[in-house]
């Protein structure tokens, strides 16, 4: 009986693969490969940032107040994070207004208390302390609620975006 070498292993499993499925995998492969060596991406530096009340600041919304975690400097601009403490209360008038930010990622994460939005496509969401959610590029959003003690966490790439008003 003939000996089968590891080459000759190598060829029959191939074989036993559909063709497709082999071929999706190595595409998906060299898509991601590519596309994590074509950027070239800005030396990240060492930083910290704790919790101090004066860091909270006026932002893009007037009624939160936002304390920059500072990662934008450290990155060179490829991430910004900050927390948002939300003013009460909640005044439709002033927040129920739809817009979109164009990012590549936006991913928020509820700190404290509970946050009422609808997405287009999407429906209406309330978030409470430990939800997450990823907001894809561009998902139209109106603010349709928050607690009085409301506090997000929220990761945006890149760190400068456009938000884009809409008309109600």
């Amino acid at each position: 009986m003939a000996k089968k070498t590891n080459k000759t292993r190598k060829k029959a499993a191939k074989k036993a693969l559909p063709r497709k499925a082999a071929n999706r995998k190595a595409s998906v492969r060299s898509a991601v490969k590519a596309r994590t060596h074509a950027k070239k991406r800005s030396k990240q530096t060492f930083t910290v940032s704790h919790h101090r009340e004066e860091d909270f600041d006026q932002g893009l919304r007037t009624y939160a107040k936002y304390r920059d975690l500072g990662l934008a400097p450290a990155t060179g601009g490829m991430v910004q994070a900050h927390v948002i403490r939300f003013i009460p209360p909640y005044r439709p008038e002033e927040v129920s207004t739809p817009h979109f930010h164009d990012v590549d990622l936006q991913m928020i994460y509820v700190l404290k208390g509970w946050y009422k939005t609808e997405f287009e496509g999407e429906g209406v969401h309330t978030f409470h302390a430990g939800s997450c959610w990823l907001q894809p590029p561009k998902i139209k959003h109106t603010v349709l609620g928050y607690s009085d003690d409301c506090e997000l966490l929220e990761i945006v790439l890149p760190a400068e975006f456009e938000t884009v008003t809409l008309n109600k």
